[in-house]
C-alpha cells in the first residue's frame, strides 16, 4: 500500500488516520505506540513506519490516562430487565471501587442503544475504556462507533471481535434446565425465547432444542419473546390458551418467567401442580415471587466484575491478545432449584 501523508493539517492526524493507512485496527496502533506485547514485529515495523510519514503526534493527554491511578470506564447499557442491570451494575461498581476506576453510565432506550451523538459524548469525557451491557455488545452500530475512537471494550453476555468477552455456556444450561424438565416426567413443554437477534438467546434455544431431541414423545412449543416482563405476559397467554397446553414452561429469562405465573395465577392454576415454571439468571425477581422460581443462576455480578477487570487489564495493556479475535472468560452456571417446579399431576 503507498503511503500518503495528509496535506494541510499534519497536526490534526489521529489514530485512526494511522490505522487506515496501515491497514490494521487502532488497538493495534495503539499496543504500537505504548510497545505493549501482542504485535508482530513485521506490524510493528509498518506501523511506525506510517506514523512517521504522517508526523502523527500521540495525544499525551489520553495516554496518561492509560498510567495514571484513576481511570474512566464508560458503561452504555439498554437491557429491559431491571433485575439483571441491577445485579451487573452493582458488580461493575464494586469493582471498580478495588481498581481506583471511575464509572460513567449511558443508557439507551427500549433497548436500543443509545444516538451516536449520546456515545460520542461520553467518550469525549476522557474514557480510558468501554463496558457494554447486553445486547449491546453485539451492535454494529455501537462497535463501530467504538472502534473509530480506538478505545478497548469488554463486552458482557455477547460476542464481538477485538474484544473482552465474557459470558456463560448458555447452550448448555438451557440444556440441563430442559432435561431437567423431561426427568420430572413433563411430556408438554413450553418455552420463550428471548431476543432473537441476540447470541445468548439463539444458543439457549439450541439448548432446549437439544435436550428435547433426545427423548421420544414430547410435544413442545416455542413462543418468541424480547426478555421484558410484558412479552413474558403475552407468550404465557399464547402457550396457556393453546388446545394442548404445556405441563411446564422454560423460560429465557427470570422477568419473563415471572410473568408466566402471574398468567397461571390469573387462570387460577396452582404452580407447580398445575404448571412448572422455571427461569432463567436467578435474579432478584426469582425469589422476589411466589413460589420462587427454579432456574439456571447466571453469575452476572461476576460476569460484570470480571468484564471490568479484564478492560483495566486491556487498558494498561497487561493481557495482550490477537487482532480480530475476542479474548473471552467462560464462567461457570448452575441449576438452582426452588418451589416452581414439580413433576406433573397424572
Amino acid at each position: 500500500m503507498p503511503l500518503t501523508r495528509s496535506k494541510g493539517r499534519p497536526r490534526g492526524v489521529t489514530i485512526i488516520d494511522v490505522a487506515k493507512q496501515a491497514g490494521v485496527s487502532p488497538m493495534t496502533v495503539s499496543r504500537v505506540i505504548n510497545g505493549d506485547a501482542g504485535v508482530r514485529d513485521e506490524v510493528r515495523a509498518h506501523v511506525r513506519e506510517v506514523i512517521a510519514q504522517l508526523n502523527y503526534t500521540p495525544n499525551l493527554m489520553a495516554r496518561s490516562l492509560v498510567t495514571s491511578r484513576e481511570i474512566r470506564i464508560g458503561v452504555i447499557y439498554s437491557n429491559p430487565s431491571a433485575a439483571f442491570m441491577s445485579e451487573l451494575l452493582v458488580g461493575v461498581f464494586e469493582e471498580a471501587s478495588t481498581r481506583a476506576a471511575q464509572l460513567f453510565l449511558l443508557k439507551g432506550e427500549q433497548g436500543r442503544p443509545p444516538t451516536r451523538e449520546a456515545i460520542q459524548g461520553l467518550i469525549a469525557q476522557r474514557i480510558a475504556g468501554l463496558i457494554l451491557a447486553p445486547p449491546l455488545g453485539e451492535s454494529s452500530f455501537v462497535r463501530e462507533i467504538i472502534r473509530e475512537a480506538g478505545l478497548p471494550v469488554a463486552v458482557v453476555g455477547g460476542v464481538a471481535p477485538d474484544a473482552v468477552c465474557v459470558w456463560i455456556d448458555n447452550d448448555r444450561a438451557a440444556y440441563d434446565m430442559t432435561r431437567h424438565l423431561i426427568g420430572l416426567g413433563h411430556r408438554r413443554i413450553g418455552f420463550v425465547h428471548g431476543n432473537p437477534d441476540q447470541t445468548a438467546s439463539i444458543e439457549r434455544l439450541a439448548g432446549f432444542r437439544r435436550a428435547v431431541a433426545e427423548e421420544e414423545g414430547l410435544e413442545t412449543q416455542i413462543v418468541q419473546g424480547d426478555y421484558s416482563y410484558a412479552s413474558g405476559l403475552q407468550a404465557g397467554e399464547e402457550l396457556l390458551g393453546s388446545e394442548r397446553p404445556p405441563t411446564a414452561i422454560f423460560a429465557s429469562n427470570d422477568d419473563m418467567a415471572a410473568a408466566v405465573v402471574s398468567v397461571a395465577h390469573r387462570r387460577h392454576l396452582d404452580v407447580p401442580g398445575d404448571l412448572t415454571v422455571a427461569g432463567f439468571d436467578d435474579s432478584t425477581a426469582a425469589t422476589t415471587l411466589w413460589p420462587p422460581l427454579t432456574t439456571i443462576h447466571q453469575p452476572v455480578r461476576a460476569l460484570a466484575t470480571a468484564a471490568l477487570h479484564m478492560l483495566i487489564q486491556d487498558i494498561r495493556g497487561a493481557a495482550p491478545k490477537v487482532d480480530g479475535k475476542p479474548r473471552v472468560m467462560v464462567l461457570e452456571h448452575a441449576l438452582i432449584e426452588r418451589d416452581s417446579t414439580a413433576p406433573p399431576r397424572s
